[in-house]
């Protein structure tokens, strides 16, 4: 494969950038946007230092049970594979984006996601297992995101879909106390990752607002597909979840938790009402027919009444009484109708 590639002819630079005025709204997304990129700047961790010292401190990083460091690998190569997709997506939306602060936020998160994924690929070396390929789900929801010219899109999948699910198996993996130097590792992760999300929250409501209509039905059917495809691919992870001793039913409550909470702050910034309908009912229903957990005798029929309970949730509750309706601590599903 050749090193350097034909690059697309670059794009003008808007030396117009500063010329318009801007609404006091407009004005204060701008403001926070433009404080992604200083945090960021603020908080930047020499990955290869903190890897050295984790390792001198606790020793090389060892799983002795085969089967358990086969998963562990697994995982986190799916997570590498996934920092990388969004190393070159926030990479392209620094090109992409017209407006200075979204610019810099969006650099300062290429920045923090070239660094994720060189500290995993060195952790699986030092660990003694190679980098895996993903799965077919885990690389269809990587060329979902890459692979669209739609920057809605783009930041639903990298910042609502891919950045939820990789949060929730950081806390996962961090909270199972599966390697110590992986455990005092991730933490770092977190916190950029908890940053990250603000370039969404920022940018998502102007883009549907300027869309239109057409906009936000392409926004509604671009995240149920890849509400559908992290789903297929958490349900091809279930067997190293088990492996691993971790509890599935957490990483998806915390991950769901993460987009739903996603959902309602673009809907209090704009989003229109219907967009979390009938995608919450999509979602709620596609999680229980994968991982059932409201049928109470798993028969036939109490998997349906589970299904459609499911779907009527999802699409009834805002998004913060679906969250409500778990406890916060423990991530079970509690009945409180």
């Amino acid at each position: 494969m050749p090193l350097l590639v034909d690059l697309p002819a670059a794009r003008p630079i808007p030396y117009d950038l500063f010329a318009r005025g801007r609404t006091e709204l407009e004005a204060r997304r701008a403001r926070r946007m433009e404080s992604i990129y200083h945090r960021g700047q603020d908080r930047i961790w020499d990955g290869r230092e903190v890897l050295r010292a984790l390792i001198e401190k606790h020793g090389e990083p060892r799983v002795e049970d085969e089967r358990r460091r086969a998963s562990l690998a697994y995982v986190l190569s799916i997570i590498m594979w996934g920092e990388y997709a969004a190393w070159r997506v926030s990479a392209e939306l620094a090109d992409r984006l017209y407006e200075l602060e979204p610019r810099l936020a969006a650099t300062s998160q290429s920045h923090d996601e070239a660094r994720h994924f060189y500290v995993l690929h060195d952790y699986l070396l030092a660990l003694g297992e190679r980098p895996i390929a993903p799965d077919a789900w885990g690389r269809r929801l990587i060329e979902l995101t890459l692979r669209t010219d739609n920057v809605s899109t783009k930041l639903l999948g990298m910042q609502l879909t891919i950045e939820s699910i990789a949060l929730s198996l950081f806390k996962a993996l961090r909270d199972g106390a599966i390697e110590p130097v992986l455990s005092e590792l991730l933490p770092y992760y977190e916190r950029d990752e908890a940053r990250h999300v603000g370039l969404g929250h920022q940018l998502l409501p102007t883009t549907f607002a300027t869309g239109g209509r057409r906009s936000r039905l392409g926004a509604q059917l671009a995240q149920t597909w890849l509400t559908i495809t992290a789903l297929g691919e958490l349900k091809e992870l279930e067997r190293h979840f088990e492996t691993l001793g971790i509890d599935k039913f957490r990483i998806i409550d915390h991950a769901q938790d993460r987009m739903l909470s996603n959902l309602k702050e673009l809907e209090l910034a704009g989003s229109a009402r219907a967009r979390v309908d009938w995608v919450g009912g999509v979602s709620e229903g596609l999680i229980e027919a994968l991982f059932p957990r409201r049928a109470g005798g798993g028969s036939l029929l109490a998997r349906a009444r589970g299904l459609a309970a499911a779907i009527h949730e999802g699409s009834m509750m805002s998004p913060e009484q679906r969250i409500q309706r778990r406890d916060p601590v423990q991530f079970e599903y509690t009945d409180r109708s």
